[in-house]
C-alpha cells in the first residue's frame, strides 16, 4: 500500500492540512466514494466552473461580514472548507454525511463558517452568502442541508446546499467581482433550484472509517485526494 511523500505535497494545501497528511501516512488506495464527517474539501460550482472560496476581505456593503466568492484557480488553499456537524446534529468523524444531513462548512484559512442572512448580495442583490463566527463556533445561520439523491452524499454525485434557516441555495449566476477581488465570482442565496445551485466535491482529504482491534470505530484514518 502507498503512502503520501510528505516531501511532494502540494504547496497550496494549509498548513494544518500537511501536518495532519504527514502525521497519518495517508493511504492511496481506492477511491472513497462519499463525503464523510470530518472531511476537508473544495466544493466546485459545476455550471460556472468555479470553487467556492473566503478570504479575509469583508464585504463593503450588506452585512460587512466576510465575503465568499467563487474561483476558477484550481491550487487556492483559501478555497478548503471542513464539513462538521452543527449544536443539534452530531457529525462523527468518518461517518457519511447523509443527504438530507444539517452540517456547517467551517472555512479552513480563517475557522469562519459558511453563513446566509437576509441582506442583499452587493451584484446581483440575491441573499448574501458570507463567513461568520470565530474558530468554527457562529449561530444557527450557518447550517446547511445537503439536497443529494440517494442515502449518502456521493462525491461524483452533484448536490445542492439548502440554508436551513431561509430555505434558499448556494448558488452562482457569474456575476465578477472588481477589485480588490478582480475576476472572483459572487456566491449568493436563492430560493429556487436551478443549475447554478449544483456543486461537487473536488480536492480534499477525506477521512474514512476502519475497524480496530477492539472491534469497534476507529475514525483516524484519512484518503486523500489532491
Amino acid at each position: 500500500m502507498g503512502h503520501l511523500d510528505c516531501a511532494v505535497l502540494p504547496h497550496s494545501l494549509p498548513t494544518l492540512l500537511l501536518l495532519l497528511t504527514c502525521i497519518f501516512g495517508l493511504s492511496l488506495g481506492s477511491e472513497l466514494g462519499f463525503v464523510t464527517c470530518g472531511s476537508v474539501l473544495k466544493l466546485l460550482n459545476i455550471k460556472h466552473n468555479v470553487r467556492l472560496h473566503s478570504h479575509d476581505v469583508r464585504y463593503g456593503s450588506g452585512s460587512g461580514q466576510q465575503s465568499v466568492t467563487g474561483v476558477t484557480t484550481v491550487e487556492d488553499s483559501n478555497s478548503y472548507w471542513s464539513v462538521r456537524g452543527t449544536s443539534d446534529t452530531s457529525c462523527h468523524r468518518g461517518t457519511p454525511v447523509k443527504c438530507g444531513q444539517n452540517i456547517r462548512l467551517t472555512h479552513v484559512n480563517t475557522g469562519r463558517n459558511l453563513h446566509s442572512h437576509y441582506f442583499s448580495s452587493p451584484l446581483s442583490s440575491n441573499q448574501e452568502v458570507s463567513a461568520f463566527g470565530d474558530e468554527g463556533e457562529g449561530d444557527h445561520l450557518d447550517e446547511w442541508t445537503v439536497q443529494c439523491g440517494g442515502s449518502v452524499w456521493k462525491r461524483e454525485e452533484a448536490v445542492r446546499f439548502r440554508h436551513k434557516s431561509t430555505d434558499a441555495l448556494l448558488s452562482v449566476t457569474g456575476e465578477q467581482y472588481g477589485r480588490p477581488i478582480h475576476g472572483q465570482r459572487e456566491v449568493h442565496a436563492m430560493s429556487s433550484p436551478s443549475q447554478h445551485s449544483l456543486w461537487k466535491a473536488m480536492e480534499g482529504i477525506f477521512m474514512k472509517p476502519s475497524e480496530n482491534l477492539a472491534g469497534s470505530r476507529d475514525y483516524s484514518h484519512l484518503h486523500t485526494e489532491f
